[in-house]
């Protein structure tokens, strides 16, 4: 039993107390508060005084690549794009996920704690995104949910590697065209298992189309690739098409249709708006976008696509767009309850809650201070990093 005791508490569930405590026990949070009731904490292993600093959820990115485009290796450790077929979506990030990556230890030292990691954009369906938290030698110990959504990709990427190699698709028709097929493709062989009783007249097992019935039947979304505002109209004309549930990752021109975004009402997750305009689809990128669509009341993340932007800025992220005119405590909740309700996790992380996992992260200022420092991470009740 942990009591983290005398500091600043966002808990991200609207509390915020200004000299409170967390109580944490066998991986769980017990109590969070002002004060604890009385008796409680009295028989606490470990009491940290955190007095003058800051308690917040352990940060979530909620898109990323880490320990599958491996940091300081190059080919050898990349295995997020199966660029050899652009209908893939039986393919699994846990499989490919190395635990080992020095970024992960980064990550943590950062104050994340949780990230939804998957496939890259190279293909239509890419494959299986995990959650899982930043703490581990093992992936099957670190998974929080896997899967968690499917992968596909609109706009410039299919094109560029599929073109290249004068295959489909070499236009967004096909890519909406390809995904398509796919998806009815699944649905007949839903439909056909759902309808036949005898065991004999099955469809023959096919983990393409038992990934993409997830889908189908709303278990898990697909977490679409789209940056111009009319890759994103597409992305969602097709998840109303087959009345699916989807996520728009990335939406760099998502400012130009927010009236649009606000009727769909869909989960949005932003970035990463720290790079270059590299391609033709980011002329428009700016930090101003996560703001705009936040005062517009939607729902919004922060991510960092790492390695396109370190996992360990993300806050840097979400401080810069509060800079160009988001609400402060949105921008904290882009990175925290937000990613992990868009992400479908936030029934164990996100916030400081009774009964959630425990998850915190201890900072000597504001987190979106650029010269803050993490003092103290807990992964599942467990100290994983602390600074002297």
């Amino acid at each position: 039993m942990i009591l983290i005791n005398n500091g600043k508490i966002y808990t991200m569930e609207g509390e915020i107390f200004d000299k409170g405590c967390v109580l944490t026990d066998k991986g769980k949070i017990i109590e969070v508060g002002e004060s604890l009731p009385e008796g409680k904490g009295s028989e606490a292993d470990q009491v940290i005084d955190v007095s003058g600093m800051y308690v917040i959820p352990g940060l979530i990115d909620a898109h990323c690549h880490i320990g599958m485009f491996e940091d300081g290796i190059g080919f050898e450790g990349e295995d997020g794009n199966e660029m050899t077929d652009p209908v893939t979506p039986h393919l699994r990030a846990i499989d490919a996920i190395n635990p080992m990556d020095m970024c992960f230890r980064e990550a943590v030292e950062g104050g994340i704690t949780t990230v939804v990691t998957g496939p890259g954009s190279a293909n239509v369906i890419g494959g299986q995104f995990a959650a899982v938290k930043t703490v581990g030698r093992r992936v099957d110990d670190m998974v929080l949910r896997a899967p968690v959504a499917v992968k596909c990709a609109f706009g410039e990427n299919p094109k560029r590697v599929y073109s290249n190699n004068k295959k489909s698709p070499m236009t967004r028709m096909a890519t909406a065209a390809i995904l398509r097929e796919a998806l009815i493709k699944a649905r007949t062989y839903m439909e056909k298992k759902e309808k036949e009783d005898h065991p004999d007249k099955l469809p023959e097992p096919d983990i393409r189309m038992e990934a993409l019935e997830k889908v189908l039947k709303r278990e898990i979304p697909l977490k679409a690739h789209a940056h111009r505002a009319d890759d994103i109209l597409t992305a969602l004309r097709i998840a109303r098409e087959f009345d699916i549930d989807i996520t728009i990752d990335h939406c760099t021109e998502g400012h130009k249709i927010v009236d649009i975004l606000a009727d769909e009402g869909r989960g949005l997750i932003i970035g990463p708006s720290l790079t270059s305009r590299s391609k033709y689809e980011l002329k428009d990128l700016t930090f101003k976008t996560p703001g705009i669509l936040s005062k517009a009341g939607l729902e919004i993340a922060i991510m960092t696509d790492h390695p396109v932007i370190p996992i360990q800025y993300l806050p840097v992220c979400a401080a810069l767009a509060v800079r160009e005119g988001m609400d402060e405590y949105q921008a904290l909740k882009a990175i925290t309850i937000n990613a992990a309700k868009i992400s479908g996790i936030d029934d164990r992380v996100g916030s400081l809650k009774a009964g959630k996992d425990a998850d915190l992260v201890v900072f000597d200022g504001h987190p979106f201070n650029y010269t803050t420092r993490t003092r103290l991470v807990m992964v599942d009740g467990q100290i994983v990093f602390r600074r002297n």
